[in-house]
């Protein structure tokens, strides 16, 4: 792909920033309309984890492909499929009669976005080659998904309160559209230097792996351990089938010779923790405010500003700190935010103060801004370039499937210990488990930040980058 000029790469990254926008916003909108969405649609708990999970669950199972796909037939190209299916996915969810219909058209949509966020953050990696400048892009990046947060929950409640929950769904339909012309018109066309085979059977190993697990998950408080007891089966059989049969092809849907690297694989799993956090944070606070405390939307969304806003704001100087000083001290710093946050609702029952529950949801926000800038930075800085995709594509499925496992352990949890007949007398006691497993992430974030940053693990991600790279290459890199 030939130089571009510094214009041009700022409206290229507007451009790609514009597709994560309509992803983000739409599930913290999403999160705001769920009260509305349990009475309308008649949900239970595990209904209401299905309209997050459904979507999340077939972004991750699809990321990978997407990314490989979209090095080997153009990232442009993948890119601008992906905005005509996410933005006719948006519409039929607002169409939808009934919850089964609902959660169909959130797997549309899923398939559509599938395609957006990882091969966008391949079009940025490619387009902002100076590290420097690479790393200030993907704090704008980051950035915007503080600014979902901050206007998901009032724009969503604006709309809930005015409209209806099916109006949430008609804010991808012009951002979608013009994304779309807008690609059309200015994002060049690029992919790898060697195509890679599609593996088939890797993509259904992975698909088997996340939908058993996170169906056993969702459904066990309702249907009891033993009726998911195969699923759990399944899952344990696909993760055998990924680490036997992947390593044994030239050209897999998943490297594993990337977690050879300390950075790498310590990106994947603050990625899953992260985002298990946000999905778990997100599903609680929104059924307190709206459930318990009686909030509606409108002023549920005001009462996440406090997590929203220093998120915008962190997003940005965390990108920054990772471009002078490197990912330890962002990856720090949100670690014990989001740690704190937990451990104040869990052990000190926030919600029940105004100003504990204030002081809660700003240390997470601070928490998860820190985060996302240095997760995305180590898992494609350390790889060869035309590895991008691929790459971007596991640090995006991390943070689905984080976002996954959130909903649903932390539903379940939430599930098991709640009392249908005392909702609301019972709610804070039976949403500690849950908190206790937020702070648990928090500090699972903090160690690892700490150990996957230092000069031991920039050597492993080192070799490893070397090791991917073709001998052609490398030979050439020789002469």
């Amino acid at each position: 792909m030939p130089e571009l000029s510094h214009r041009r790469r700022m409206l290229v990254l507007a451009i790609c920033c514009m597709s994560l926008l309509i992803v983000s916003l739409d599930n913290t909108v999403l999160n705001v309309a769920l009260p509305s969405m349990q009475k309308e649609l008649d949900a239970s708990t595990s209904g209401l984890q299905w309209t997050i999970d459904a979507y999340t669950l077939v972004l991750a199972s699809l990321l990978m492909l997407s990314g490989s796909t979209a090095d080997r037939l153009g990232r442009k190209r993948v890119f601008m499929a992906g905005l005509v299916v996410f933005t006719l996915g948006s519409a039929l969810c607002s169409l939808a009669p009934n919850l089964d219909a609902l959660i169909a058209f959130r797997m549309v949509q899923a398939v559509g976005g599938s395609m957006l966020n990882p091969v966008a953050m391949s079009i940025i990696t490619n387009t902002f080659t100076d590290p420097r400048e690479r790393a200030r892009a993907i704090g704008a990046w980051g950035a915007v998904v503080g600014i979902s947060m901050a206007a998901g929950p009032l724009v969503g409640g604006l709309l809930v309160e005015s409209v209806g929950w099916r109006s949430i769904f008609w804010l991808n339909l012009p951002v979608g559209l013009a994304a779309l012309l807008l690609t059309l018109r200015y994002v060049p066309e690029s992919r790898a230097p060697k195509a890679r085979r599609p593996d088939p059977v890797g993509q259904v190993l992975v698909i088997m792996l996340f939908g058993a697990l996170t169906y056993g998950i969702i459904e066990a408080p309702d249907a009891g351990l033993v009726a998911v007891l195969p699923f759990f089966v399944v899952a344990l059989a696909a993760l055998a089938g990924l680490l036997r049969y992947e390593p044994r092809r030239d050209e897999p849907l998943i490297d594993l010779r990337f977690f050879r690297s300390a950075p790498f694989s310590g990106a994947t799993v603050i990625a899953v923790c992260g985002f298990a956090s946000l999905g778990g944070f997100l599903f609680l606070s929104t059924l307190y405010l709206q459930n318990v405390r009686g909030l509606d939307a409108m002023h549920a969304g005001l009462w996440m500003l406090p997590m929203a806003v220093p998120t915008f704001l962190c997003a940005p100087l965390s990108g920054r700190l990772v471009g002078t000083v490197g990912p330890r001290v962002p990856l720090l710093i949100a670690g014990v935010a989001m740690t704190a946050s937990g451990v104040l609702f869990a052990a000190f029952d926030a919600e029940t103060s105004d100003v504990t529950l204030f002081a809660g949801y700003a240390l997470f926000g601070i928490g998860f801004g820190f985060v996302n800038a240095p997760i995305t930075n180590t898992a494609v800085s350390g790889m060869p370039r035309s590895q991008a995709g691929v790459a971007a594509a596991v640090a995006s499925t991390s943070r689905q499937l984080g976002q996954t496992l959130g909903v649903a352990v932390i539903g379940a949890v939430l599930a098991a210990g709640i009392s249908a007949s005392s909702y609301r007398e019972t709610f804070v006691s039976a949403a500690a488990p849950g908190w206790w497993i937020i702070a648990g992430c928090g500090l699972a974030v903090l160690v690892l930040g700490a150990v996957t940053s230092g000069a031991w693990a920039r050597g492993t991600a080192a070799r490893t980058a070397e090791q991917l790279e073709s001998p052609e290459v490398r030979q050439a890199v020789r002469a």
